[in-house]
């Protein structure tokens, strides 16, 4: 929530002062890039939402709690992305039709190099916290903002190309936000649906079965599934042992698997481990009979 608020401040006020230089020189490159700033201080509402229910506990209906949320919030902002995508994209065209004459050249450069370092310094910031917690949104938003940050910068040439004589560069710049734009609405929606349909990065499973197979007891290790809820990992699985254990040797041992999964993990919330004789082991077994 902390990351959220302050990356929203600073990213409004880097917009409302492009604003203002927007009015005075008239730059369709520069208001795409202002439109879009805005739109991106606007996606951490549905985040700071989704975090504040994250925080509720769980009810008998919602039984996991309210970390799904985040991948609710994840999609808004990728809505949000594409309006100010299809907005910029739609002024930028206009610009084209009905041209324009760039004034303030020098603002216009102030406030392109405002917007990057604007954008750069809120990607820093919710990048890191969003590793910190494991967030797919708040990652993809920080990086989104980084490629801002870059954008925003391309409004500097642009003003450049106009002082040099060249006035369709303005707008040629603000055509290619707008496509870089619609480039991050891609990439994000991508990572925002892969989290909703319960994808996990193939490194994580890769981690969890090695961690599980080297713990003494452990003869193997099937069935592993895990899911994100909000920026907190579940782990199903099941493991087998000697059936010659007693009942309390065989929880020893799944009590060790979870405490190897939580210390190697900082991220997950849920453990489940299921025991099966070597001999009966897995679903495999089961579905046979």
């Amino acid at each position: 929530m902390w990351a959220i608020k302050w990356s929203f401040i600073g990213l409004m006020i880097t917009a409302l002062l492009q604003v203002v230089v927007v009015i005075l020189s008239g730059s369709v490159a520069l208001l795409a890039d202002t439109i879009h700033n805005f739109g991106d201080a606007a996606t951490a509402i549905p985040l700071g939402i989704a975090f504040t229910l994250a925080k509720l506990r769980p009810t008998k209906r919602f039984t996991y709690g309210y970390g799904r949320a985040e991948d609710l919030a994840g999609m808004a902002v990728v809505m949000i992305i594409l309006f100010s995508a299809i907005v910029a994209g739609y002024e930028t065209i206009n610009r084209f039709i009905h041209p324009q004459e760039v004034t303030y050249l020098w603002a216009v450069v102030a406030a392109s190099i405002v917007g990057f370092i604007g954008n750069e310094l809120v990607a820093i910031f919710r990048i890191k916290v969003g590793k910190e917690i494991n967030s797919a949104a708040l990652i993809a938003d920080g990086y989104h903002a980084r490629t801002d940050g870059w954008t925003s910068l391309a409004v500097l040439f642009g003003a450049v190309g106009v002082w040099l004589g060249f006035p369709l560069a303005d707008p040629l710049i603000g055509l290619g936000i707008t496509v870089a734009i619609f480039v991050i609405v891609w990439q994000s929606a991508k990572t925002v649906f892969i989290r909703a349909l319960d994808g996990v990065e193939p490194e994580i499973m890769h981690n969890i079965e090695h961690v599980v197979s080297h713990i003494a007891g452990v003869k193997e290790v099937s069935d592993v599934r895990a899911r994100w809820i909000g920026h907190k990992l579940h782990i199903e699985m099941n493991i087998a042992v000697e059936p010659s254990l007693s009942v309390t040797e065989g929880h020893d041992i799944a009590n060790e698997v979870q405490h190897e999964l939580f210390h190697h993990m900082n991220y997950l919330s849920l453990a489940m481990v299921h025991v099966d004789p070597i001999h009966q082991s897995g679903e495999r077994y089961h579905s046979k009979i």
